[in-house]
């Protein structure tokens, strides 16, 4: 089992050529679409919505989930001067923090301005790796952490530094303290590196990994890849997970970069599938989702179906995951689109697209205190964040 600390990587065999190469093309990170282009980034995808407008999704729903409002969310600004955002949390105040993943820098947006908070130290960036997660602290205003998760040298980690203002008030000027590694040994690839952080109604910090192209770790319950890991503030596996002193919370995952609570404290969390079944999943403690034995919802024996199925992942690969009132909202990388998805306690309905390839890869959507959506595209040319309000 792997100590209350922070944690080494775990051993794993060499993946043949052919398998690593296909994993690789089919994790929704395969880059922007192509210059001059706004379809997606392979074929197959459903048609085109017009703008604000929705598309029927081509998703496996659950039963019993009504409708999507037929009201569309609406941009209310577009915040321009990012490159490759990949998180977005909010101070207290209302200030955005925004990390992005190969620069390292995290960003400040407030009155829409955008500012430089500083590097995060020891980010090695490549392929689908750098400066990922984000997660403020529960008692941030009097501890003032920040988390992050990111792309070491050896491995994907987690660390806190302090974030505290500096000057006059009604600056924003914010100063980055150094970074404290609580948690470590989350084995890292060119893609599948996981990387979406956040803590739950019940103050524990909940980690999406993903199984870096190790096919036999996801199964593992002694291996950190492909999982949902459930810490402590200080990085050691939670009180009352699911096997006793290890971090796992559930497993059989393949990607894992959305995670988000209903109103019930239901978590859920999205996850892409190889060349088909990208998923929305209601998590249960020491759920095991399949991966790689199978994907989607097969419903066999010792497997938790998706409650949402995707069968093209061009329509989807999703990333970020925030649920507002009854309604899931995905970011899509190569679907371009955000999804909405009606959740009706443990079902959920028949996914609907909005902005269809009108603004690109989006790569996270998260709720403002203000009750607006902030979505995070993911073009490389520059990028920008997306203030919606949503329908009331």
């Amino acid at each position: 089992m792997p100590p209350a600390g922070p944690v080494r990587s775990f051993s794993a065999l060499a993946l043949a050529l052919s398998l690593t190469l296909t994993l690789s093309g089919c994790t929704g990170d395969g880059g922007p679409p192509p210059a001059g282009s706004t379809g997606p980034a392979a074929s197959g995808a459903t048609a085109t919505s017009a703008p604000g407008t929705g598309t029927q999704g081509t998703g496996t729903p659950g039963t019993g989930a009504a409708p999507t409002s037929a009201r569309p969310p609406e941009v209310r600004s577009r915040i321009e001067g990012l490159q490759i955002p990949w998180s977005t949390v909010f101070l207290p105040d209302g200030t955005a923090v925004i990390s992005e993943r190969d620069s390292a820098l995290l960003k400040s947006v407030t009155d829409g301005k955008v500012g430089t908070i500083g590097a995060v130290p020891g980010v090695v960036p490549g392929g689908e790796g750098g400066l990922l997660g984000l997660a403020l602290s529960p008692d941030f205003a009097s501890d003032h952490y920040l988390y992050a998760y990111f792309t070491a040298a050896d491995d994907n980690r987690i660390a806190r530094m302090r974030l505290e203002r500096t000057g006059a008030a009604g600056e924003v000027n914010l100063r980055l303290g150094g970074p404290e590694v609580i948690f470590s040994g989350m084995s890292k690839a060119s893609t599948h590196n996981g990387g979406r952080i956040r803590f739950g109604p019940d103050g524990f910090l909940y980690v999406g990994t993903g199984d870096s192209q190790r096919r036999e770790q996801p199964q593992d319950r002694n291996a950190l890849g492909g999982k949902i890991l459930r810490l402590t503030k200080d990085g050691a596996p939670a009180p009352g997970n699911p096997f006793p002193n290890n971090p796992v919370y559930s497993l059989g995952h393949r990607n894992v970069q959305g995670l988000a609570w209903d109103g019930q404290g239901r978590l859920w969390a999205s996850e892409f599938g190889p060349d088909v079944n990208d998923e929305l999943n209601l998590i249960r403690p020491g759920g095991n989702y399949g991966w790689p034995e199978v994907t989607g919802a097969p419903h066999r024996d010792g497997f938790i179906d998706a409650k949402v199925v995707w069968p093209s992942t061009a329509d989807s690969s999703p990333s970020g995951l925030e649920i507002v009132g009854s309604t899931a909202y995905l970011g899509a990388l190569r679907g371009q689109r955000i999804w909405a998805v009606p959740l009706d306690g443990e079902n959920a309905g028949t996914p609907v697209g909005y902005f269809t390839r009108e603004f690109g890869r989006i790569r996270n959507v998260s709720l403002a205190p203000n009750g607006d959506l902030w979505a995070l595209s993911n073009n490389e040319n520059p990028d920008f964040a997306l203030i919606l309000r949503l329908p009331r």
